[in-house]
């Protein structure tokens, strides 16, 4: 009776908060609270370590998820008996490609199943020999083709789409290597993977939205962390992201993790300042970062109309030693002039 009791708040949490929130929280159950994942320790933690050992990250082939139908899919991931990714694996073989795994998921995969249902699982991969594709919530076959969104989760090749050749095997074993190893698939739900709360901006009608990071963001995270950790403060970078690539969770969180990095045990910044052209942008990064500090206080949002200039606040939030300041250009009048000029002497130049 009591191990019911237990699965079924476990079973109500998951379903109300999701299974990124639980593993990253745990949960309470009367007077008890119950760990269910542990994170990345640091080093000098003993204590940490010897737990973070004890996580149990499995895969289980041809997972049966519906009674009724003896339907199963090809691999799902599990973290300490959690789902968590699930896989539909193609290859030529069989003349299928990552295309038929997409529709499979599309057609066959209903997210009134408690597997598929949003929240449940962190993400799902379609995959074959060449390409990597991924979905964060299953919509079923009444959807359109854009409500099951499937993205790349391809590395990039010759500076436009696809994989590169890899003389050590297929093209997509990076997925395995370098994605979904114990110690990587922990960072990922640690500082990248979260459910946000997205409002429409026409209607401002609000729905959650399940966010994993694609694989281009998570490369130049990792790359800049790695750098900045090597060389310190005082380097300068330039990422490109394409329209639509996710530069606002990118910028969100790399924010969010440079402001923990550290060097010879000391931290590499005193603060990180994010400075944003437009305030749509400034608030979606605001957003994201919160999602992800243990404590709010550390973060200053420099916003109108809150009883001091921007400047102001900008130099308050210093002063205080705030770690992590986010603003939009305006807060500088000399750049947002100059960026303005630049802006018109853009359109100058595409009308001629």
């Amino acid at each position: 009776m009591a191990r019911q009791k237990f699965l079924a708040r476990l079973q109500g949490e998951i379903t109300r908060r999701g299974v990124i929130d639980v593993l990253r929280h745990g949960i309470n159950h009367g007077a008890l609270s119950f760990d269910l994942f542990y994170g990345k320790p640091s080093a000098e933690n003993a204590k940490a370590v010897e737990r973070h050992a004890k996580n149990r990250f499995s895969i289980t082939r041809q997972l049966h998820f519906s009674r009724e139908s003896k339907r199963s899919l090809d691999l799902c991931a599990f973290i300490n008996g959690l789902p968590v990714i699930t896989f539909e694996l193609k290859n030529n073989l069989t003349k299928q490609t990552v295309d038929d795994a997409v529709e499979q998921y599309k057609r066959d995969r209903d997210p009134r199943e408690t597997l598929f249902e949003f929240g449940r699982c962190v993400v799902h991969f379609a995959v074959d020999d060449h390409d990597v594709a991924m979905c964060t919530a299953l919509k079923g076959k009444g959807g359109t083709a854009k409500d099951s969104w499937f993205l790349p989760f391809n590395q990039g090749w010759n500076d436009g789409a696809g994989n590169p050749p890899n003389p050590e095997g297929l093209k997509t074993d990076y997925l395995w290597k370098r994605i979904l190893t114990p110690a990587q698939l922990t960072e990922i739900l640690e500082n990248y993977a979260q459910i946000v709360e997205e409002g429409h901006q026409k209607t401002g009608k609000k729905k959650q939205v399940q966010i994993f990071p694609r694989y281009h963001q998570l490369d130049v995270v990792r790359m800049i962390l790695a750098d900045v950790q090597e060389h310190g403060a005082g380097k300068r970078y330039l990422i490109q992201h394409s329209a639509g690539s996710g530069k606002s969770n990118s910028i969100a969180w790399l924010a969010h993790q440079l402001i923990s990095l550290t060097k010879d045990g000391k931290a590499v910044f005193d603060s990180v300042i994010v400075i944003t052209d437009r305030r749509i942008l400034d608030k979606q990064i605001r957003e994201t970062i919160k999602g992800f500090a243990q404590v709010g206080s550390i973060i200053g949002a420099v916003k109108e109309g809150a009883g001091s200039s921007k400047t102001e606040q900008l130099a308050k939030f210093l002063k205080d030693g705030k770690k992590l300041i986010i603003s939009t250009v305006q807060t500088f009048p000399h750049r947002a002039r100059h960026h303005r000029r630049r802006a018109s002497r853009r359109e100058v130049r595409h009308h001629h």
